[in-house]
């Protein structure tokens, strides 16, 4: 059984915790592309996470297991298709190096085993969350339902946390952004939020907890805003249209799992 309170150690812990985060950027990577298209084929059994197995998206050909290394087969081949010359999108190597900073970087500051797996898992699920969002305008329930569930199983697991905030805190969540979706609806006739802003709001209430929501909320709102105007100054944007919810929430939820009293700080002063 996992030793939740294992202290790492110090020597080969760094190395293979950065190991471990470029091959979770590796698949994150698989996640961002292939989820959409799953969704938009539901009756599609032969198209998963992992099958058919990697391929370039431009020949079609299958990829070698060495065509497949987390940034050593990018470097090695050039940013280019081993097959047909293909630029290789820069997303790919820059997720999984994200995620290989990431981990090493957990792996420095985290003393438990547990605290840096469970932040590696929440950040694992933002990151696909805010770029299929930002792409697509979609939060796919493959993603923000078992983040909620996971969400659930770290404070049951955690010691120092209370599962009755977490399921107060997903219950809250996403009552907050469908009462927010009708109020809205009633005086516009129009839709001002999707349902997945809802799931993936209590998701974060499920880690973060219901008294972290309105500082979630506050800095969603604050951040899209900011967004919004810099669109609108820097790129000629217009500001009607839609936007995306959702990278502003992973955003904010991600500020209130690392920095829970800095992003609380505001709010609390402004309701003292």
């Amino acid at each position: 059984m996992t030793d939740w309170g294992y202290e790492a150690p110090p020597g080969l812990w760094p190395l293979f915790f950065a190991l471990t985060g470029a091959v979770v950027g590796s698949f994150i990577n698989v996640v961002i592309h292939r989820i959409p298209l799953m969704t938009a084929q539901k009756n599609n059994l032969s198209f998963n996470l992992f099958l058919p197995r990697s391929h370039c998206p431009h020949c079609g050909l299958t990829l070698r297991w060495q065509h497949t290394l987390p940034l050593a087969s990018w470097l090695f081949l050039r940013g280019k298709c081993a097959y047909c010359g293909d630029k290789i999108a820069g997303i790919y190597p820059l997720v999984e190096l994200f995620f290989t900073l990431f981990a090493l970087l957990l792996s420095c500051v985290e003393q438990t085993v547990a605290a840096s797996l469970f932040a590696l898992l929440f950040v694992g699920f933002l990151v696909p969350l805010a770029l299929i969002d930002l792409r697509h305008g979609l939060l796919p329930d493959m993603l923000t339902l078992p983040f909620l569930w996971a969400g659930l199983l770290y404070h049951a697991l955690a010691v120092t946390s209370a599962l009755a905030d977490a399921i107060y805190g997903a219950v809250a969540g996403y009552v907050a952004l469908w009462s927010l979706y009708w109020l809205f609806y009633f005086f516009t006739r129009r839709e001002g939020l999707g349902y997945g802003d809802f799931k993936l709001l209590a998701a974060l209430g499920a880690w973060l907890g219901w008294a972290m929501l309105p500082a979630v909320l506050l800095l969603a709102a604050s951040l899209g805003i900011l967004a919004v105007l810099a669109a609108r100054l820097y790129r000629k944007k217009s500001l009607s249209g839609e936007i995306p919810f959702g990278p502003f929430l992973t955003a904010a939820g991600a500020l209130c799992y690392f920095f829970p009293a800095v992003s609380a700080a505001p709010l609390f002063g402004f309701l003292n």
